[in-house]
C-alpha cells in the first residue's frame, strides 16, 4: 500500500502516529476519551539522542522483592507474622540477596517482623534487608528504632511525593518547599542513622513518571548530596512508575535521561519500581534495564495495589528463556506458588505466564502434534550428540521452555488435552455430578482414565467416569494402619483420637483447625501427610447431595489427591485427610 495512503499528523511535540486508513474507520466509543491527557503533554522528556533501543539484556539486575511491603499493604487481609516469616525464608532460599522487609513505622506487625528479624538468626548474614519510611522525623524514628541491633546490612528507603497533582492536591507544596521537606527528611535520616554501621540510604521520588525532569533530577542530585554518596558507600536513587501513564519507550526515556544526567553517577544504584496499570509493567522494567537502571523492585507473580507491582519471576524466567541466568532459583515453581497463594491469600491464573496450571498446555490438536514433534526431534538431537536431553539446546514449538526447568512434567503438556477431549473427563464431572476439579486434579485424573481406556480400548461414559474416580480418590483404603475415632472443637481447642495397633490417643490443639489438628496428630502416630491445597464442592444435578472435599498432599516427595464425601463438609474434609494418610 503507497506511503501516500497514512498522511502524518504533527502536533508542536512532535509527529505521532498516522492517521487510520479508510478501511480502519472504526466507530467512537461512547466513552469519554477527551477527559485525559497524553503523557507526552504532562511530562517533556529532552532527549532526542537515545541509545537503549540498541542495547540487549545480558544479565540480571538486582532484584528486590517488596511483597513484605508494597504486596502486604495491597491485601485485604495482610500477613499475620506466620505468614511474612514464611514468605521471607521462601525468598531467601530463592537466593535474593535484598529485601524489604517492612514499613516499620506503619503497623505494629510489620515493627514487630523487623525485630524478630534482629533478635534471630533467620536472616543470613548476605543478605540486605529494606525498611521504608516517609519523609517525617517521628516515623523516622520508629524505623531506625526497628533497625537497631540487626547484623545484617540494612537500607532505610525514605520516600516522599514529587508530581505536580500531588504537590498540589496532597502535599500544598511548591517545588521549592516539597525540595526542603525532602532534605529535612533526608537530614533527620543522617543525623538518627547516619553512624550506624552496615546501613545505607535509599531515596524514591514517588509518582517520579509524572514529576517534571528536571525537578526529579535537582531533588535527586540534592539528596546524594547531602547523603554523601561514594562508590563506598553508594546511594539507591528509585525512581518508580507509582502510576503507570505511558507507552514503555516514555518510561525508558526518563530512566535514560536520569541516568545520563546523574550527579555522582558513579555512586548512584539506579533503581526502578513499575506498577502495572497499563498492563506493561513487564516491559517498562526491561526497557528501563537497557536504559541504565541497575535495580529492580516487584513483587513475586505481581502483587500489588491496583493492577500489582511488577511481577519479578517473569522478569527472572524471561531472563533465563533468553539463555541469561537470572540468579534466582525458580526450579520448584509450584511450591514457590503454593507459599505465595497461602501467603497472599490470592490464587494465581492459570493463564499466569510461567507458574499458571495451563501455561504448558496445549488444548490445539495443531499445537499438540507440533509439541509431540518438537520432544521426538528434541530427542532425536541427544541421541546423535549422546548428550543428556537436559544440556541439549531447548527448541520445541509452543514452549518458550522446558517445563522440567520449572519442576513441571511432560504429562500436562502431551497427555491431559487429548484424554480430556476423548472423555470429555471435567466436563462430563462438572455438568452431570456438579464436581469441579481443580486443574492439577484434572491433570492427575487423566492418567488414570487413559490407563483404562487404553486396556478397553472404548470411551468413558458418566456413569463409569465417577466410578473411576470413586475407586481412585474415595474408596477406602483395604489395610489402613491408623483409624480415625473422633475430631472434635471445644472453645479454641481441637481434640482428636486415633486409634492404632488397638491403642487409641488423644491429642489437642490450641487455636489450630480441623485439619491442622488432625495432621499433627496423624504425624505424632507416625503417619505425617502434608495437605497442600484444600478444595469444597458438592454433588448435585440427581446425584447424592454430599459435601466433596479434595485435597492435594504430599509425604515425603511423594504428591497426590484424595477425597473425602459425606453430608457434613466437616466429616468429608476429615474423610480426605484419613485417606491421604493411609495413601501415602
Amino acid at each position: 500500500m503507497p506511503s501516500s495512503t497514512f498522511p502524518t499528523l504533527t502536533t508542536p511535540a512532535g509527529p505521532t502516529l498516522p492517521e487510520a486508513p479508510a478501511w480502519n474507520r472504526q466507530r467512537r466509543s461512547a466513552m469519554p476519551a477527551h477527559r485525559y491527557r497524553d503523557a507526552h503533554s504532562r511530562v517533556d522528556i529532552p532527549l532526542t539522542d537515545r541509545e537503549w533501543p540498541s542495547r540487549r539484556l545480558l544479565q540480571a539486575p538486582l532484584w528486590v522483592p517488596v511483597d513484605l511491603r508494597d504486596g502486604n499493604q495491597a491485601l485485604a487481609e495482610p500477613m499475620d507474622p506466620a505468614r511474612k516469616r514464611r514468605f521471607f525464608e521462601l525468598m531467601v532460599a530463592m537466593g535474593y540477596k535484598e529485601i524489604e522487609v517492612g514499613y516499620p513505622s506503619a503497623s505494629r506487625t510489620d515493627y514487630d517482623f523487623v525485630r524478630l528479624i534482629a533478635e534471630s538468626d533467620i536472616a543470613p548474614d548476605d543478605v540486605t534487608l529494606v525498611v521504608f519510611t516517609p519523609a517525617r522525623r517521628d516515623l523516622i524514628e520508629r524505623t531506625v528504632e526497628s533497625i537497631r541491633g540487626i547484623r545484617n546490612d540494612v537500607v532505610i528507603h525514605m520516600y516522599t511525593a514529587t508530581a505536580p497533582i500531588w504537590r498540589d492536591v496532597v502535599l500544598g507544596q511548591d517545588r521549592a518547599g516539597l525540595r526542603q521537606l525532602i532534605l529535612s527528611g533526608g537530614r533527620d535520616v543522617l543525623q538518627l542513622a547516619g553512624d550506624l554501621p552496615r546501613v545505607r540510604f535509599e531515596f524514591s521520588p514517588e509518582v517520579f513518571t509524572l514529576t517534571e525532569p528536571d525537578y526529579a533530577l535537582e531533588v535527586c542530585n540534592a539528596m546524594t548530596e547531602l547523603w554523601e554518596a561514594s562508590p563506598d558507600r553508594p546511594v539507591i536513587l528509585n525512581l518508580p512508575a507509582t502510576v503507570e501513564i505511558a507507552t514503555p519507550n516514555v518510561y525508558a526515556d526518563q530512566i535514560e535521561y536520569m541516568h545520563r544526567h546523574l550527579d555522582r553517577r558513579d555512586s548512584v544504584i539506579l533503581s526502578v519500581h513499575p506498577h502495572n496499570d497499563r498492563g506493561t509493567g513487564i516491559a517498562c522494567a526491561e526497557l528501563a534495564v537497557l536504559a541504565g537502571a541497575q535495580r529492580v523492585e516487584g513483587c513475586l507473580f505481581g502483587n500489588g495495589e491496583r493492577t500489582g507491582n511488577v511481577d519479578l519471576a517473569t522478569l527472572a524466567l524471561n531472563l533465563h528463556a533468553q539463555g541469561v541466568d537470572p540468579m534466582i532459583d525458580f526450579s520448584d515453581i509450584d511450591e514457590i506458588r503454593r507459599t505465595v497463594e497461602h501467603c497472599n491469600r490470592i490464587e494465581i491464573h492459570p493463564r499466569h505466564p510461567y507458574v499458571g496450571d495451563l501455561v504448558h498446555t496445549a488444548f490445539s490438536g495443531t499445537h499438540q502434534d507440533a509439541i509431540k514433534k518438537g520432544f521426538a526431534e528434541h530427542r532425536r538431537r541427544a541421541a546423535a550428540e549422546r548428550r543428556p536431553e537436559r544440556e541439549i539446546e531447548w527448541r520445541v514449538p509452543y514452549l518458550p521452555i522446558d517445563p522440567a526447568d520449572v519442576g513441571r512434567s511432560y504429562d500436562e503438556v502431551i497427555r491431559v488435552n487429548s484424554q480430556s477431549g476423548k472423555g470429555g473427563i471435567a466436563y462430563v464431572l462438572e455438568t452431570e455430578f456438579g464436581i469441579e476439579l481443580p486443574r492439577r486434579l484434572q491433570i492427575d485424573f487423566a492418567r488414570r482414565v487413559q490407563q483404562h481406556t487404553d486396556a478397553s480400548g472404548s470411551e468413558v461414559a458418566g456413569d463409569q467416569l465417577w466410578g473411576l474416580f470413586r475407586e481412585a480418590y474415595l474408596a477406602p483404603a483395604t489395610e489402613s494402619p491408623v483409624e480415625l475415632v473422633d475430631c472434635s472443637t471445644s472453645g479454641r481447642s481441637t481434640s482428636v483420637t486415633l486409634r492404632a495397633g488397638g491403642v487409641e490417643r488423644t491429642t489437642s490443639r490450641d487455636d489450630a483447625g480441623t485439619v491442622e489438628a488432625l495432621t499433627a496428630a496423624l504425624a505424632e502416630a507416625g503417619h505425617p501427610v502434608e495437605v497442600l491445597s484444600l478444595h469444597q464442592t458438592s454433588m448435585s444435578a440427581g446425584s447424592t447431595g454430599d459435601a466433596l472435599t479434595l485435597i492435594e498432599y504430599r509425604r515425603g516427595r511423594t504428591t497426590g489427591w484424595a477425597a473425602g464425601l459425606d453430608r457434613s463438609v466437616h466429616s468429608a474434609t476429615l474423610h480426605a485427610v484419613m485417606r491421604a494418610s493411609a495413601d501415602a
